[in-house]
């Protein structure tokens, strides 16, 4: 896309590699600018007995959990997404869905098929969940905490560019961070509510038509024949 806005990249690592990697075969001029990084947290496993399968809503449970992940092998995992499935393969785990970047419909799916006790293997700060008529007990292995924009972020935003909030978190620091530059810049939400977060004031914003990377580059790239340049 010659003479395109920068993209900009927020994500943690390594999914703000592969963002960038996937916008840049597009075309994009996609900058890595990570607002967020993920550490692992202090766990203890409980007795895999106790539960009916594991449950995995990010790809950083797998790859942070650290030891204590070995003795829930015996579990069925169920992953949201393709990447948190690979993850939960490479450590050793054995994935027995694979649904899509939707954790309420995977957790329909669990539902459906009398799993009654499932365990939550998840990040400190989480979205609530339903899990119906089943036992959904969350146990945090890791965090994804704010850090400070990398030097070139001021320069970045100061002039037009489209960013992508692939959270809620995500959305509302690169709203406080943005400030009164919002008015020249565009915003690709993964989802309604991430966009909500983002609040008003943008150039430009859009969500994506699921909620995935993939379709939020593909808005990216419809947004970006829309605005100005």
């Amino acid at each position: 896309m010659t003479g395109s806005r920068p993209l900009i990249v927020t994500r943690p690592e390594p999914g703000n590699s592969a963002t960038v990697e996937r916008a840049r075969a597009m075309g994009f001029d996609a900058r890595a600018m990570p607002l967020f990084a993920a550490r692992p947290l202090e766990w203890t496993a409980p007795p895999p007995a106790d539960f009916d399968a594991l449950l995995l809503t990010s790809a950083s449970a797998a790859r942070l959990a650290g030891p204590g992940l070995a003795s829930l092998a015996s579990l069925p995992v169920y992953a949201v997404g393709a990447a948190t499935a690979d993850a939960a393969n490479a450590t050793g785990l054995t994935v027995a869905m694979a649904g899509t970047a939707d954790v309420q419909l995977l957790l329909d799916a669990m539902t459906s098929r009398n799993i009654r006790r499932i365990l939550w293997l998840c990040g400190r700060d989480r979205t609530e969940l339903g899990a119906g008529s089943a036992a959904l007990t969350p146990l945090p292995c890791h965090a994804v905490d704010r850090i400070a924009p990398p030097d070139a972020w001021a320069g970045l935003i100061a002039a037009p560019a489209m960013l992508l909030a692939h959270s809620v978190r995500a959305a509302a620091y690169i709203s406080e961070l943005a400030g009164t530059a919002r008015g020249h810049l565009a915003l690709v939400a993964i989802s309604p509510k991430v966009a909500a977060a983002a609040g008003d004031g943008w150039g430009a914003i859009a969500i994506a038509g699921q909620p995935d990377d993939a379709a939020m580059l593909a808005q990216a790239h419809a947004l970006w024949h829309k605005v100005p340049k």
